[in-house]
């Protein structure tokens, strides 16, 4: 059984990571550029090492152990603490030093994923060595992780207001009622009523929407959905209507296969929120991508100063 780990046993743990990524271990050669016969040789150290076996190997294929897929998940944790180690050791001398974490929702207006960019630039101008994760899920898989320590910041729509989390308003997302170019409303697109699109199959979200967007909802839900490009396949069906948001549907309409039902009367607003956890918890590097996030909104040049928005 591995007792005290060597630089040999972080070698061969990158070795067998590698073997899992690339699928087995002939085709492992390329990525580690040794021969086949080194690298089985290498892998069963390993296994000597700990004394288990953590793969299958031969004419049935290459297949991880039980144990195997286990140690794979612990291993991947060791190495990235050893590289994050590594890059903190590296750079003491700066002054922002670690990680950042960020949770987007997906279809981000082009103009706001432009602001976060420029934001990203900013916050590259400090004395920093800071390791950048962005990750595009969920609203509410970011209240999760914003909670649990896996995220440092969130952009987003929340319909919940979790105490222990702080919200701060950073702009408004238009959503409007489309219809497929199949559908019978198509040629009535522009001019539709509320009364007359509510008797219609309408695909809707499976979170809520703000609460006084409309005193009733659609009469006939027949699809739900979390994400646009799911509701945006069954409005282009031409058997359902829905609301998207008003940047992402502008290709479709574009290119004729969906209309608005009435940009009017069908339409509602959502205010994205950046999230962070209560000020006393958010981290000197988040604070200093929020105020950089800050400055872009409010057209701060560069080497001017922002408060944050957490």
């Amino acid at each position: 059984m591995l007792g005290t780990l060597s630089d040999l046993d972080l070698r061969l743990i990158r070795v067998f990571l590698a073997i899992v990524d690339a699928g087995g271990i002939s085709v492992a050669q390329g990525s580690l550029n040794v021969g086949q016969s080194t690298i089985s040789t290498q892998l069963a150290t390993l296994e000597t090492r700990l004394g288990f076996r953590l793969c299958e190997r031969g004419r049935g294929g290459f297949r991880l152990t039980a144990k195997g897929l286990r140690f794979a998940e612990l291993a991947r944790t060791l190495v990235g603490a050893v590289e994050d180690f590594s890059m903190q050791a590296r750079n003491m001398d700066r002054k922002l030093v670690g990680a950042l974490r960020i949770g987007m929702i997906g279809h981000t207006p082009f103009s706001e994923n432009s602001r976060i960019s420029h934001a990203i630039a900013r916050f590259r101008q400090r004395d920093e060595a800071v390791r950048l994760f962005i990750k595009v899920c969920s609203p509410s898989a970011m209240e999760e992780q914003l909670l649990s320590g896996e995220l440092d910041i969130a952009v987003g729509y929340f319909w919940h207001r979790t105490a222990s989390l702080h919200f701060t308003p950073l702009f408004l997302e238009r959503q409007v009622a489309y219809c497929g170019q199949q559908h019978p409303l198509f040629a009535l697109a522009g001019e539709v009523s509320v009364t007359q699109a509510w008797d219609y199959d309408w695909a809707w979200r499976s979170y809520p929407l703000p609460e006084t967007v409309f005193p009733t909802q659609p009469r006939h839900i027949t699809a739900v959905a979390d994400n646009m490009e799911a509701l945006a396949m069954l409005v282009l069906s031409g058997h359902h209507l829905a609301f998207l948001p008003q940047h992402f549907a502008l290709p479709y309409c574009r290119q004729g296969l969906m209309a608005p039902l009435n940009q009017q009367a069908l339409h509602y607003e959502v205010t994205f929120h950046v999230v962070t956890r209560q000020r006393q918890h958010v981290s000197e590097i988040a604070r200093a991508f929020l105020a950089d996030l800050a400055a872009v909104h409010l057209d701060i040049p560069e080497g001017g100063k922002a408060e944050g928005l957490g």
